[in-house]
């Protein structure tokens, strides 16, 4: 698996707003000049805003003045076709998870592609290029929500997603989750950019934000769910993980944190994001203790 986040492959992406679900799930039409990419022309690819699986390069965006984000190729095998419900025109959809996208109109004449892909804003969302080569690492350290306030701290996390893996329920919610009986962890996604911090460092903050050596809980919060867990995405991940865990057991740590495999991540309600910061109010149970000096 890819822990490299550039334009080979999905995102993890939150939930969609209402507003957002009338458009790629309902197929309906943002108004004209009113979407927030018809006039960006920087650099970086555009993404699909359910699923996030690159849809087209910002080399393909071309000014045509309809008021909508306007492509004249897409990212091969990237957008599918069909025709739409009024029979006449052509719909393009995500070809990786359905998405209504908007349509594609031909020889207009516009560009030497002679082809204009019309796509709603809020069916995308927009990577600039300084961003393409952030990676990934996902660890489960108790309730997601400190886990997540703590990473949003340091200097090259772009972001943090709390969410759910490593069970067996599609699409699990968050009350599925707690009942204990799904397998998934409260987990957290991060993005980060390598050239400011290491996979390293995060997962030393990772050990010493929680406490490695409780089995299937944290604190107050007791249940499978809560277990520590580092579910790597790539060899070097996991050889870095076990390193860090063979160093806390030599000084006397019996570190019972699982190191497996990444599965499907599921972001949790849009509630859980970012929820410290909504709820300054509530206590923080994760705090960092120096466990490698």
């Amino acid at each position: 698996m890819n822990d490299k986040t550039g334009s080979t492959g999905p995102r993890t992406m939150p939930p969609l707003s209402d507003a957002e679900k009338r458009i790629i799930l309902e197929k309906g039409t943002e108004q004209p000049f009113t979407g927030k990419y018809w006039n960006n022309f920087e650099g970086g690819v555009y993404v699909c805003r359910q699923c996030g699986a690159p849809l087209y390069s910002s080399k393909s965006k071309f000014r045509s003045d309809c008021g909508w984000p306007s492509f004249d190729d897409e990212i091969p095998g990237a957008v599918k076709r069909q025709v739409d419900a009024d029979g006449m025109r052509t719909e393009i959809l995500c070809a990786n998870c359905g998405a209504h996208l908007g349509h594609v109109f031909m020889g207009e004449g516009i560009t030497p592609k002679n082809t204009r892909h019309c796509v709603n804003s809020a069916s995308l969302v927009f990577i600039p290029q300084a961003d393409l080569g952030l990676e990934k690492a996902i660890f489960a350290g108790g309730c997601f929500w400190g886990v997540e306030h703590q990473f949003r701290q340091v200097k090259g996390v772009r972001s943090v997603t709390s969410g759910f893996t490593g069970g067996k329920t599609e699409k699990p919610t968050y009350e599925q989750v707690c009942t204990g009986t799904t397998g998934h962890a409260e987990a957290v996604e991060i993005l980060f950019d390598p050239k400011q911090v290491t996979y390293e460092d995060l997962a030393r903050m990772f050990f010493e934000i929680h406490d490695p050596t409780e089995i299937n809980g944290q604190g107050p919060d007791v249940g499978s769910q809560y277990r520590s867990a580092v579910f790597y995405l790539n060899d070097e991940q996991k050889r870095i993980a076990e390193k860090l865990i063979g160093l806390l057991q030599a000084k006397g740590y019996k570190v019972v944190t699982e190191v497996t495999p990444a599965s499907t991540f599921w972001p949790a309600e849009a509630y859980h994001q970012e929820y410290f910061t909504k709820h300054p109010e509530r206590n923080n149970c994760h705090a960092r203790v120096s466990r490698f000096k």
